[in-house]
């Protein structure tokens, strides 16, 4: 059918060629030389079936472009499922650094309230320590100011019985202290 058709384009298209003058089917009508040499062309490309390596050849070529689709689909999805797998690990990603974000925040706000905890906690030590420097300082300052009206008040009191006693009842009083020591030993 092919052929057919083929042989039917060809002297359609010669059909200008009938138009030349003189007898047409003569080897000096150059239109008829050309025509035969174009016919025995054609035969030529039908005897080696060029026309069937030309079709074979394009259905190959075509096979070829159709797997190569085919690899660019295949390599398409792929690449969709890698983006979505990318995205979903990104999400996560995301999501765990909210999280330690969040955590970290937590932790912030727990360990400044420790040290508030703390702080007051050292303040109130040493408070505790001042009001007791404090009261020691005063028990300290109440002995030390009874210590001296004491030193004071025994001066006075020597001084005083010093100018009050004489020598005889100094005498007595120191024999009836070695007599009671005395007493007191044994």
């Amino acid at each position: 059918m092919r052929n057919t058709l083929a042989l039917i384009l060809t002297f359609g298209a010669a059909s200008p060629a009938l138009a030349a003058k003189g007898p047409f089917i003569s080897l000096g009508n150059t239109d008829f030389v050309v025509l035969l040499g174009f016919i025995v062309f054609i035969a030529v490309l039908f005897y080696f079936k060029v026309p069937g390596m030309i079709g074979g050849a394009l259905d190959n070529r075509a096979e070829g472009i159709k797997s190569e689709l085919d690899e660019a689909r295949a390599l398409h999805e792929e690449a969709r499922s890698l983006l979505a797998s990318y995205e979903r690990k990104q999400r996560e990603v995301q999501t765990q650094a909210d999280a330690i974000v969040a955590a970290a925040k937590q932790d912030a706000v727990l360990a400044a309230d420790q040290a508030k905890v703390d702080l007051e906690k050292s303040i109130e030590r040493r408070l505790a320590a001042a009001q007791d420097q404090i009261a020691s300082a005063e028990a300290s300052a109440v002995k030390e100011v009874r210590d001296q009206a004491v030193s004071v008040a025994v001066a006075a009191a020597g001084s005083v019985l010093a100018k009050q006693m004489t020598a005889a009842q100094a005498n007595k009083l120191i024999d009836a202290s070695i007599a009671d020591v005395g007493t007191k030993l044994h």
